[in-house]
């Protein structure tokens, strides 16, 4: 077991609206996890194996990284951070949560759910920006991420703040007494945050049984009041970038957790229960699928690019060379329903050539307008939202 337990008794409180099991005193045991900063871990050739030919997967899909296909990264952050979403039951399907992406940048109102999956966005980029420049990761960089996470969710007066007082999984909303887990007491978060951070900025472990490890203990100590396994999610990215194994493409680890939630938690279990070597090979086999998952769908939204660019191409009158469309076309896949705003923003061009960019790619069949109003108009690009739908469930 990587831990203790503690036991502690609930008080009794004959004030809360509950059954009244609920409102005596009860006796439960949280786990308090041991420290992993300069934790020494040995691995089976089988699952060292495992963990280097994922590390193999996602090194190559960085690799194929280069000026044409740098929008891809944010099309893999975007399906990293809904998936992420998902694993904790938020779910907006991939159409509904582009038109609210439009309709955010251009000011309009959102549904408060798709509202939440984009600060997901928002915190994920975050978190991987930081951490290409910071020297080293803080605690506070985690409540950073939490605070941008949570700011437009219900429980959004939680944002950014560290638990104080005793949280739980599974069981009853009234007390942790036959919880399925419950995690330390408030008063050992901190330690245990500042123990995990120096673990972060260490460099002696492998960056994928690293991220693993981070990830796994998070999960454990359970920081906050809502929001955790989002933003430990956003400590795998962090880690594997820190470390370099993912500088320009962030692998969908979370396409393939949401798609097997089950064994993800168990894993997690494992964890806690000292049986690292196979908590290890279940997060590096999902982190090589969703590298290998990744690879295979950069593939075909370069395909796709090429038959935009084959129409573009076909016109009675194409551009010239230098069009803005051209260059709006290249950006596409970071932005599968595009504004006018958003793509001055991508292109770097002027508004009027903007405009005149999106009208010839609407001629060509690239770009469809997907409403008739004349203000605040969007344009979603043929075919991309079929791919990232795809893509979001985790199909091949």
């Amino acid at each position: 077991m990587r831990g203790r337990y503690v036991h502690r008794v609930w008080a009794s409180d004959p004030t809360i609206y509950a059954p009244s099991r609920y409102r005596r005193a009860c006796e439960y045991d949280a786990f308090v996890p041991d420290p992993v900063m300069g934790v020494a871990v040995t691995l089976s050739g089988a699952v060292a194996g495992v963990a280097s030919d994922a590390e193999k997967a996602i090194s190559d899909l960085n690799r194929a990284a280069g000026p044409a296909l740098m929008p891809l990264a944010r099309l893999l952050l975007r399906t990293e951070s809904i998936a992420s979403s998902k694993v904790e039951g938020l779910q907006v399907d991939a159409r509904s949560l582009a038109r609210a992406e439009a309709n955010q940048e251009t000011g309009r109102k959102v549904g408060a759910e798709a509202a939440e999956i984009l600060a997901n966005i928002d915190a994920m980029q975050m978190s991987i920006e930081r951490a290409a420049s910071a020297e080293e990761v803080h605690p506070t960089d985690l409540t950073d991420i939490h605070r941008m996470l949570l700011a437009r969710a219900a429980k959004s007066a939680v944002a950014g703040r560290l638990r104080d007082s005793q949280n739980w999984i599974g069981g009853n909303d009234y007390n942790p007494c036959g919880a399925v887990f419950v995690p330390p007491p408030h008063e050992e978060v901190e330690r245990l945050l500042d123990d995990l951070c120096g673990f972060v900025n260490e460099v002696t472990l492998p960056p994928l049984v690293q991220a693993a490890i981070a990830h796994a203990q998070f999960e454990t100590i359970h920081p906050f009041d809502d929001g955790n396994g989002r933003t430990g999610r956003a400590l795998i990215q962090i880690v594997l970038r820190r470390r370099g194994l993912a500088p320009a493409f962030v692998p969908p680890i979370s396409v393939i957790l949401a798609r097997e939630r089950d064994r993800y938690l168990s894993g997690l279990t494992l964890y806690r229960e000292g049986e690292l070597a196979e908590w290890l090979e279940m997060f590096a086999t999902a982190a090589a699928q969703a590298a290998q998952l990744a690879e295979r769908y950069a593939g075909r939204v370069s395909a796709l690019q090429g038959r935009w660019r084959s129409r573009l191409g076909e016109v009675q009158r194409p551009p010239r060379a230098d069009a803005a469309a051209w260059r709006l076309l290249s950006v596409l896949p970071a932005h599968p329903i595009v504004t006018v705003p958003v793509a001055v923003a991508a292109t770097g061009r002027t508004k009027p050539a903007v405009t005149n960019a999106i009208a010839e790619l609407e001629a060509a069949g690239v770009l469809a307008r997907t409403s008739d109003s004349t203000r605040n108009r969007a344009w979603e690009a043929d075919g991309l939202l079929d791919l990232i739908v795809r893509l979001e469930a985790g199909e091949e």
